[in-house]
């Protein structure tokens, strides 16, 4: 199989099979393409995750971009971006079909029940999957710890504390 054709099977059970957004796929993401295709490192993982957090758009559909283009130039961005968007393009029109018909079952509601702790879950291990690699210093920690801080106590804007943690990094380092 060509490598544009594996781009696109890859990311295109990644978008099938990952429920709750781009930082729920990231487990899924990492296994492929770090741990079966070997096509970035685990470090080059973690930054392109940073990259596609900094970066206008879907975590997800960037990291795929991404991945893509460097497995295949732009044709294989192309073929990794219809991969993990496809899926989901296909699942929102059948839902739509539906979503009318069925919004008042109990059975669809126990199910979402049962999808809301699993994205948590995956959320959660995306976070420790990233700062598994982030932490590299005190002052990494320190980046961490004052990001988190912001967000959480006083509700900094996110791209504001991007961007200033981005300024520390090139000071610091």
């Amino acid at each position: 199989m060509s490598i544009l054709m594996q781009v696109f099977f890859c990311f295109f059970k990644i978008g099938l099979f990952s429920f709750g957004g781009g930082y729920a796929m990231l487990p899924l993401i990492q296994k492929e393409v770090v741990d079966k295709y070997a096509w970035v490192s685990v470090q080059e993982f973690i930054d392109v995750v940073a990259i596609s957090q900094a970066t206008p758009g879907p975590v997800a559909i960037n990291t795929a971009t991404y991945i893509g283009y460097k497995t295949s130039g732009v044709i294989g961005s192309a073929m990794a971006t219809l991969g993990v968007t496809l899926p989901s393009f296909i699942i929102m029109i059948i839902i739509s079909k539906f979503f009318l018909k069925f919004k008042d079952n109990k059975y669809m509601d126990y199910a979402f029940l049962g999808l809301r702790p699993a994205t948590v879950g995956l959320v959660a291990a995306a976070a420790i999957l990233v700062a598994y690699g982030s932490f590299i210093d005190y002052k990494s920690v320190i980046i961490f710890l004052l990001c988190f801080i912001a967000s959480l106590k006083y509700n900094v804007d996110p791209i504001l504390l991007i961007v200033l943690a981005g300024a520390a990094g090139y000071f610091l380092y």
